[in-house]
């Protein structure tokens, strides 16, 4: 059975001079618990939890209880209301205690909030809090306090933020995180929330709430009235942490700089839990897994092994500091991501391969030599795929498109990978795959289970790793949509209303991490590499490098001590090396090849889940409670309707629709049809529409006449304008003339008028190295002379239009000219 999961969201903290007491209730309070902290003992942390679970007449009872027992020591003092405990800290005398007094939304999943801590608040346990040396534990308390917790530090009291989806939902068939209920890896204050007590079972309480550092953000797209909820969560490790120059490469426990989570979740709410209700035969009424819920992970990384960079100058050179021919720390970090995502892992180097002074290409030569080696030591279906590719080579390449590349690149590695979704294919796939023979119907009437990850790591693990993260995320999310029935086929347009929020969401994503790291935003964006930047891009990207350049040099060592006291860290040693590997040939474990996911058991586990797991109604659904809809998350969250120039009719255009671009695998032909199609919109709809003047003017007969040039006559004539037959008879001849090519297929026309048309195209632009098959049509001779040569040339090198005057739409519906 699945473990029953925590509601508890709402504390009240009681204190007099002995004692803290902390009440944690859920929403409806119908259920409460209380723990007891002694504030007599200064050296010792002391609390005791009471395993009883009381009402709301019986905690009322209990707290009069305690108020008369205490009532020498003033009963038991103002309630104070708090969200949460984050954890204990000690400096040099002393327990400290870690409140989150605020909190906000960012997300919802399955009817989980997704909180962000606004907040904190750290007061002594003792009472008479005594310390011996005074001044370092001022200067320690105020090294501690440079890490903001109220910025980019997350928590949900019912769901699992640590974990990706597919692993809160349909659990795993081996054990990847260890010994503890959540993934210790991000959780940011798994110090503060271990340490303090002797034993493990001590810690599984309701009131220490893990934190995730990172990012978490949501956003809706609406298709058509189809609401698709997006959240993208990135887990920054607490191992190795810190920041940019101080951080590089990897430890000798295998964990490397700069480690980030992300993951893409997709789904549609239909119903707002993560399952269905039972059906209407089932007599055991048992639940159903709601099959709208998908997810994809990526994973950034510094490259791992030991190398280092001074911050005295801009641009410091990188010295590989320790050379180690077995790539021990290597071996310990791909063991480790064989464990928790299971294989193939997709090795994508974006580092530069060229240089005049051999700078990134150093790390280059050594990484693909790290990889190599350690391949061949593996099954070769369980291999490493390492793709090293010159992401900035690319980019200043004039023949090279970076993101189509990309794009191939995320393909290729999510077909390998897949990517989890909490049910199977809709069923009209299959529909659409009858007529097809049977070794190519690809229906899948199963969950699906990601298994294996893309690692995506440059120097800095930032700007060329953020925009490949996006390429990645926008190619999974085609085939999350498509999972979901939303779209027809996984390819999204660019320049699109889906693509657009996806990619703030990126930029966002980016940024935060880049800021966390290194103390400045993202240099290079996803439109630098479209070669699309903005107009003042150039001045951003210096601002933005002096800024980490003063951070780098003047702030990151008082940054890393910081850190290091908040994720308990004495010295950067490791307190104990870990064991010897057995063998440098064996360096990877043998259960760690198999997979981490299978769809036998996670599909049972999926099934106990949503049977076992139905606290969240008692905090999303509170009826109550009065909400105003302007201050529902689910109301005000962004959207795609939501974006600059969008008005509520956008609700009825389809967000995958490219704006103003046209598409680069079109014909000819169909680019012409589509840009005659987009000059009149209006006009179109009009064509289609039945002329209503007789009605009118019948009714406008009965009406008694106004004197044209009175006030009245002239305010009705502006508000309701008329048009005259004879306008509109030409109006309608002008829209006419070429809704015979807009009414006609795509693919339609004769192979020769498309070949004249081409040929027709080339002559005109001067293109004379090949010849006429057939005599050169009077008609087009005719409108080669009317053409001007000033349009390639140009006066001073402008541009000028090109004079038509022939008919030429009518030429190319085949219609003889005279």
């Amino acid at each position: 059975m699945a473990q029953r999961s925590s509601s508890l969201n709402k504390f009240i903290l009681y204190e007099n001079k002995l004692r803290f007491y902390i009440i944690a209730s859920n929403s409806s309070d119908s259920r409460h618990r209380i723990i007891k902290i002694d504030r007599s003992v200064q050296d010792e942390l002391v609390i005791v939890e009471d395993d009883a679970e009381y009402t709301g007449k019986e905690m009322s009872a209990m707290l009069k209880m305690l108020d008369d027992g205490n009532k020498n020591m003033g009963g038991l003092g103002k309630a104070k209301v708090i969200f949460g405990v984050a954890g204990f800290i000690r400096f040099t005398a002393g327990w400290y205690m870690i409140l989150l007094t605020k909190r906000s939304i960012v997300a919802l999943l399955g009817g989980h909030y997704l909180y962000h801590c606004e907040n904190t608040e750290m007061i002594p346990v003792c009472f008479n809090h005594k310390v011996d040396k005074p001044a370092e534990e001022q200067r320690m308390m105020n090294i501690f306090k440079q890490v903001d917790m109220s910025k980019n530090f997350y928590f949900s009291y019912t769901y699992d933020l640590t974990s990706t989806l597919q692993h809160n939902l349909a659990g795993s068939t081996r054990n990847v995180h260890g010994n503890w209920s959540f993934n210790d890896r991000f959780a940011w204050n798994f110090h503060m929330i271990t340490a303090p007590f002797r034993d493990i079972e001590a810690s599984r309480t309701h009131w220490l709430l893990p934190l995730v550092h990172g990012h978490v953000d949501q956003a809706k797209l609406t298709v058509l009235g189809r609401v698709i909820f997006i959240t993208l969560i990135a887990r920054r490790s607490r191992h190795f942490a810190g920041a940019r120059y101080l951080k590089r490469g990897v430890n000798v426990e295998g964990n490397v700089a700069n480690e980030v989570e992300t993951e893409q979740i997709v789904f549609e709410a239909l119903t707002t839990p993560f399952y269905y209700p039972a059906r209407t035969d089932d007599d055991q009424c048992r639940r159903r897994p709601n099959p709208n819920y998908t997810s994809y992970v990526q994973y950034r990384g510094s490259i791992p092994f030991y190398w280092t960079q001074e911050s005295n100058v801009m641009r410091p050179p990188i010295e590989i500091s320790v050379a180690d021919p077995f790539y021990t720390a290597a071996a310990r970090h791909f063991d480790g991501l064989l464990k928790r995502y299971g294989s193939p892992i997709t090795v994508l180097n974006l580092i530069k391969e060229q240089e005049p002074v051999p700078r990134e290409s150093k790390l280059r030569d050594e990484y693909t030599q790290c990889v190599n080696y350690l391949n061949q030591f593996l099954p070769k279906d369980k291999q490493m795929n390492y793709v090293p590719w010159d992401m900035s080579k690319a980019y200043k390449s004039k023949n090279q498109d970076v993101i189509s590349i990309l794009e191939d690149l995320a393909e290729t590695s999510i077909q390998q990978t897949g990517f989890f979704h909490s049910g199977p294919e809709p069923f009209y796939h299959y529909l659409q795959q009858e007529g097809e023979p049977p070794n190519d119907q690809l229906w899948r009437n199963k969950i699906s289970l990601q298994n294996g990850i893309c690692r995506t790591n440059c120097v800095d693990c930032l700007d060329r790793t953020n925009a490949a993260q996006f390429v990645f995320g926008k190619r999974a999310l085609g085939h999350q949509l498509y999972a979901l029935g939303v779209v027809e086929n996984p390819n999204l347009a660019f320049d699109s209303d889906a693509v657009n929020m996806l990619t703030e969401m990126y930029h966002d994503h980016g940024d935060t991490i880049a800021l966390q790291y290194t103390g400045s935003a993202l240099v290079n964006r996803v439109e630098t590499y479209r070669r699309m930047p903005h107009w003042n891009s150039h001045s951003r990207d210096i601002i933005e490098n002096i800024r980490r350049f003063y951070t780098n040099s003047l702030l990151d060592a008082d940054k890393q001590a910081a850190i290091n006291i908040f994720l308990g860290i004495t010295n950067d040693r490791p307190i104990a090396l870990p064991p010897v590997r057995g063998g440098y040939r064996q360096w990877f474990d043998e259960e760690h090849l198999k997979p981490p996911y299978v769809i036998e058991d996670c599909d049972q586990k999926l099934r106990d889940f949503v049977r076992y797991r139905g606290d969240f109604w008692i905090e999303y659904y509170r009826p109550l409670l009065f909400t105003s809809l302007m201050k529902h998350f689910a109301y005000s969250m962004n959207s795609t309707l939501k974006l600059p120039g969008k008005t509520a009719k956008d609700m009825n255009y389809s967000p995958f629709e490219t704006h103003g671009a046209r598409s680069h695998h079109t014909g000819v032909v169909q680019g012409v049809k589509r840009w005659m199609s987009s000059n009149h919109p209006s006009a179109a709809k009009k064509a289609n529409r039945k002329p209503t003047l007789q009605p009118e003017a019948h009714w406008k007969a009965m009406e008694p006449e106004l004197d044209r040039h009175s006030t009245e006559a002239v305010a009705k004539q502006l508000l309701d304008p008329i048009v005259s037959e004879e306008e509109e008879a030409e109006y309608q001849g002008y829209i006419d003339q070429c809704q015979e090519l807009l009414d006609a297929r795509f693919d339609s026309g004769e192979r020769k008028d498309l070949e004249l048309y081409t040929t027709a195209v080339r002559t005109a632009s001067g293109d004379n190295d090949f010849d006429w098959v057939d005599e050169e049509p009077r008609e087009f001779i005719t409108y080669v002379e009317h053409g001007s040569i000033q349009y390639l040339e140009g006066s001073g090198g402008r541009r000028e239009a090109l004079p038509v005057t022939y008919n030429y739409e009518r030429w190319l519906s085949g219609a003889v000219i005279a």
